[in-house]
């Protein structure tokens, strides 16, 4: 079985694939400080849940990581509690995707496989937009070839910086309101959030389009549930559209 890690700024995402099936899924909080025992520790338990162990079923380990402590104590967890080495999404690694970057280095390991996994589900040209802790959007060409995107803030982090640069507003959840037109200041922040964003993507989906041409666009990331309600070009939500790009890039360097 495969181990895929997405370990983000904000969270890390662990997927157990048995062949290319997601047998199941585990979201912890990315932590720097967090070592390779502790994690370890924290991925023997999930995978007892069902009966597994490190030594009796898992077979290999792949990794995108924006996070370069968190990459380096995946790695000798790997090393250490698996006794072989991780294929970690950086550069030399295999995607059969070509990078069309300036300096293909720059592009996060987390974008080119949700790239690589929109292409092999929905073919191109295919626009990808990631609700993180940056948002993003990518663009992959007819041919497969990773073509660029866009990197704007993320929902939380904008929110986040509002209520504490605004001292008279305060924190609330995340929800759709009642009304687009707020009829109190939690709606209004809400309408702001929820509206704003949704409507920042589709402008940029529709700038995207007009060069690149019209194309599926899908949607994962945390978020990415909720805010494909209320856009206007967002087709598809993958939540786990990473973890299967990860998976395709490991079977790509087996």
């Amino acid at each position: 079985m495969l181990l895929a890690i997405d370990a983000g700024n904000t969270q890390t995402v662990i997927g157990l694939f048995n062949g290319s099936e997601l047998a199941d899924h585990w979201r912890i909080a990315s932590v720097a400080e967090r070592t390779s025992d502790e994690l370890a520790l924290m991925i023997q338990q999930f995978l007892g849940f069902h009966g597994f162990s490190f030594d009796a079923h898992v077979t290999g380990v792949v990794i995108a990581s924006g996070v370069p402590r968190v990459t380096a104590e995946l790695r000798t967890m790997t090393r250490r509690y698996f006794g072989f080495d991780a294929v970690v999404l950086e550069p030399g690694v295999r995607t059969g995707m070509p990078i069309l970057y300036d300096n293909p280095k720059e592009v996060g390991a987390d974008r080119i496989a949700n790239a690589v996994g929109a292409y092999d589900l929905y073919g191109g040209p295919t626009i990808v937009v990631d609700f993180g802790t940056a948002n993003t959007i990518e663009a992959v060409s007819d041919k497969g070839e990773y073509l660029g995107g866009a990197i704007f803030p993320g929902i939380e982090i904008s929110m986040d910086a509002l209520f504490e640069r605004a001292a008279a507003l305060r924190r609330v959840e995340l929800v759709p309101p009642k009304n687009v037109i707020g009829k109190s200041t939690v709606e209004s922040i809400q309408s702001g959030a929820v509206y704003g964003f949704s409507g920042q993507v589709d402008a940029l989906v529709d700038r995207f389009q007009a060069e690149l041409g019209d194309g599926t666009v899908v949607a994962t990331g945390g978020l990415a549930e909720l805010m494909t309600q209320y856009s206007r070009t967002i087709q598809h939500h993958e939540p786990w559209l990473t973890l299967h790009g990860l998976r395709i890039v490991f079977e790509r360097n087996e």
